[in-house]
């Protein structure tokens, strides 16, 4: 298993890592901004039959007439900020891919995670394009393979862009695990398209 600093060159096929998609005074304004004025959810889903509460806030915003759910839990649809619809358009353009709908989670601390998952739901397509943006505290990212169980991570540094395509979530699970010391909050931007 490789250390958290895995270097992004070498990350498995299908996933790519930019560091500063965004400047750090960009990320900050966006994250205080998004932390303060999204409509935060803490939906329930279902895990091995048994009812939880997920451990992160989240808000789902999309065009009209989309719907996304995941472990039987329907997200409430928020319209289009103007600042995200703006990058919801140049992530558009820069990928070529017909972004629709975005999934924001916010990680008040160390405690909320994010278990093993592949975002494999059929609406998403046969190889979804994810961009995955992090504001605010860096977070360690893991990915692991279905068949091999080879494990790597990578640190998500704030304003960074994760981009995850091709067989990435056929082939891979990935995860964003407890770190209890930390006490900082990030905010996560996963941009897809949802047909």
């Amino acid at each position: 298993m490789q250390q958290p600093n895995a270097n992004p060159n070498h990350l498995p096929n299908g996933f790519s890592y930019q560091a500063q998609a965004l400047s750090a005074q960009k990320s900050l304004d966006l994250f205080y901004y998004l932390e303060q004025n999204l409509h935060w959810q803490q939906p329930e889903i279902t895990v091995y039959g048994k009812r939880h509460v997920i451990p992160r806030l989240q808000c789902f915003i999309a065009d009209e007439n989309v719907n996304y759910a995941y472990s039987g839990s329907k997200l409430i649809v928020e319209p289009w900020p103007d600042v995200l619809d703006a990058m919801r358009k140049r992530l558009t353009a820069q990928l070529q891919i017909p972004f629709n709908a975005l999934l924001v989670n916010l990680y008040r601390d160390g405690h909320d995670c994010m278990g093993w998952h592949s975002d494999d739901e059929p609406e998403l397509g046969k190889q979804p394009t994810i961009a995955s943006i992090s504001l605010g505290a860096e977070r360690v990212f893991k990915i692991k393979h279905k068949h091999t169980n080879e494990q790597q991570s990578i640190v998500l540094q704030s304003g960074s862009c994760l981009v995850m395509n091709g067989t990435s979530q056929r082939d891979y699970l990935h995860s964003l695990p407890k770190q209890q010391k930390l006490k900082h909050p990030r905010i996560n931007l996963t941009f897809r398209s949802i047909m």
